[in-house]
């Protein structure tokens, strides 16, 4: 029976600390590039607080530095809980590469709280140990050398001994559209699991897919660029110039647009330019240096 890898246990004072506005980019966003950071929004005044508090503290403590868990008391730190809409305590939060991933309101048994905490450490990925974890690296590492066949089938086959595998589901919808089977690719988004839904390797080939399809639609980029010159006011030829620039491979360029257009307007087009950087974000790696600077300026621009 395959387990998950947690780690070794961290000191307690690195996994459980009170928080602030002043330290929360620090204490949430980014530890949670790492591991889940889980958010507790409570008051000295809150009864139900009490209660939900230390069963937290105990269940991450027995999860063994897995995910982390940070204090935030409402009344001294009002600006975040409204960022956040928090409109009842206790509210917890959970925080994954930087984004709110999960959350409840109200206090939870003891039971309805690990499997919280277990399902974090199943969405941030804790490796399994044994022979399917070096089927999925070596499947892996085809799909990096360009051998996507071999790939798909080496993740489906991992599949039929793990069913759940979300790494392989993934790995297989990512497979099929690096070697052109865009229709393979969509079928497999469009039936997967609810419980792989629900995982960052289903978003990563979820975005994939979606990067892929507007890249059919993405103008010429001197076009666009030109466009823009004339007017740098003009949204809608900026976001499509991210559009055409990631479609020819300069994400990092892509990136640096959106972000100016969030800057500039982010109600614009529904909040456009916040979506277009998360399916950006989702469809690279989560330690890619230039997600982790993105984020970083987003988290930035959003908690200023």
């Amino acid at each position: 029976m395959l387990e998950l890898n947690t780690g070794n246990a961290a000191p307690a004072g690195d996994l459980i600390k009170d928080g602030s506005e002043a330290t929360f980019m620090e204490d949430v966003i980014q530890a949670s590039q790492d591991v889940p950071v889980i958010v507790d929004f409570w008051a000295p005044w809150c009864g139900p607080c009490k209660t939900l508090g230390p069963a937290l503290e105990q269940a991450v403590t027995e999860a063994k530095g897995a995910v982390k868990m940070v204090k935030i008391d409402v009344d001294q730190n009002q600006g975040i809980a409204g960022q956040l809409q928090i409109q009842s305590i206790p509210t917890v939060y959970a925080f994954y590469q930087g984004k709110p991933v999960d959350a409840f309101q109200g206090a939870l048994p003891g039971s309805e709280i690990k499997a919280f905490i277990d399902k974090l450490v199943t969405l941030s990925g804790g490796e399994a140990d044994g022979g399917l974890a070096d089927a999925l690296e070596a499947a892996e590492s085809m799909l990096e050398e360009g051998a996507a066949v071999d790939a798909a089938q080496t993740f489906a086959a991992i599949l039929g001994e793990d069913p759940t595998s979300a790494a392989a589901y993934g790995g297989m919808i990512r497979a099929y559209l690096a070697a052109g089977e865009l229709d393979q690719a969509q079928a497999l988004i469009d039936n997967a699991p609810d419980e792989i839904k629900a995982s960052p390797e289903f978003e990563t080939a979820k975005a994939q897919i979606d990067l892929s399809k507007q890249a059919e639609q993405a103008g010429p980029v001197a076009e666009l660029e030109a466009a823009l010159a004339k007017d740098e006011n003009d949204h809608q030829a900026r976001l499509d110039l991210a559009i055409a620039l990631h479609a020819n491979g300069n994400a990092e360029a892509a990136i640096d647009h959106l972000l100016e257009l969030f800057r500039r307007d982010r109600e614009w087009n529904d909040g456009a330019a916040k979506t277009q950087l998360f399916t950006v974000f989702d469809a690279l790696k989560a330690d890619d240096p230039i997600v982790l600077a993105g984020r970083r300026k987003l988290s930035s621009m959003i908690f200023a």
